[in-house]
């Protein structure tokens, strides 16, 4: 039987069957370029469509879709906790919200409820603020009530909460201001205490976050500051306030703020360092009720109740009522469903 090769050598000689040989070769060669854009791309770098690196390295990674903010904050528990503006003094609705034996008077319209209700949280919500709470009193405890940090687990995935104000002895301040006695230092006067308490805050606040974030460590924890009380326009009817101590008051409510911000900040930037799940963010209530302030016609905070027996504001005094605790509603609710600004896993 003749080879193909001594075939081709009788039909073409020595010289035409070296040229055959050549053409094989290139068709070899070549063919695969033009057929398979893959093998083009790999010796030209050409033709080749453009990819994205993740997903050439990990497929099912890449296609699987990103979580949600709302996602993260309603897969596990939600629990609030805070002082009496989370608790919803000021905002008592019904008879049971004014019973004298509920040491944390938490009541039926703090805006736990809203928030709450707004979503479905896969294993439940708890209401656990507590009227006067100080930083210190979250973890610890206040008036025979189990600490609020207690009820924060691994299985916590949102957390809110109002804190602050009274660790800078806001009541006191705010009786300061109304009641000018002659040995009193009214308003301005206690600024230097003030000060010294929100350096004390700047040190618990990161503290007590710290210790939220370890116990619920894929939590997201929204920290809320306070409203400004006072609209500065005129004198409050019946408050003895008068405009430049409203000036003052607000100026103070707006540093709390400050410093709660700067505490969060950091508390998140922790967490996005360590590559942590999570997140750590704030809410600025500073302006929730801008146009409703103390003394309006539609006001979203209590007046001055003022017990002259022991010479103190009632504690329900610039709280936010109901409309306020609703304003403070749809702030946390829209936050969740904002999230932090930046990825969540």
């Amino acid at each position: 039987m003749i080879s193909p090769v001594a075939w081709v050598r009788g039909r073409l000689g020595e010289r035409g069957a070296a040229l055959a040989l050549l053409a094989l070769l290139l068709a070899l060669a070549v063919v695969p370029l033009v057929a398979m854009p893959a093998a083009r791309c790999e010796v030209f770098g050409s033709g080749c469509r453009a990819t994205d690196p993740e997903r050439r390295a990990d497929p099912v990674a890449a296609a699987t879709p990103a979580i949600t903010p709302v996602e993260v904050a309603t897969r596990g528990a939600y629990v609030a906790l805070g002082d009496s503006y989370s608790a919803g003094v000021g905002a008592e609705a019904t008879v049971g919200d004014q019973n004298p034996l509920d040491r944390c008077h938490r009541t039926s319209k703090a805006y736990y409820h809203e928030v709450s209700q707004a979503f479905r949280f896969a294993k439940g919500s708890a209401f656990w603020a507590c009227s006067g709470a100080t930083t210190d009193d979250v973890l610890d405890g206040r008036g025979g009530e189990p600490p609020q940090i207690g009820r924060v687990g691994r299985d916590t995935s949102l957390v809110t909460i109002s804190i602050g104000g009274n660790d800078v002895g806001f009541s006191r301040v705010l009786a300061g201001c109304v009641v000018k006695l002659p040995w009193g230092r009214g308003c301005s006067g206690q600024g230097e205490e003030i000060a010294r308490r929100m350096a004390g805050l700047r040190e618990s606040l990161p503290a007590l976050l710290a210790e939220i974030t370890a116990r619920a460590p894929e939590a997201r924890v929204i920290v809320m500051s306070y409203p400004k009380a006072f609209s500065e326009v005129s004198g409050v009817d019946g408050d003895n306030i008068t405009v430049p101590d409203q000036r003052w008051l607000n100026a103070r409510a707006y540093e709390l703020g400050g410093v709660i911000r700067q505490s969060v900040m950091e508390a998140d930037a922790r967490k996005v360092a360590g590559h942590r799940h999570g997140s750590v963010e704030f809410v600025d209530a500073f302006s929730a009720f801008a146009g409703h302030e103390v003394g309006s016609r539609d006001a979203y905070m209590n007046g001055l109740t003022l017990n002259l027996a022991a010479l103190e504001a009632e504690p329900r005094s610039y709280h936010p009522t109901v409309a306020g605790q609703q304003a403070l509603a749809r702030l946390f609710v829209d936050q969740v469903k904002k999230g932090p600004g930046r990825a969540l896993s």
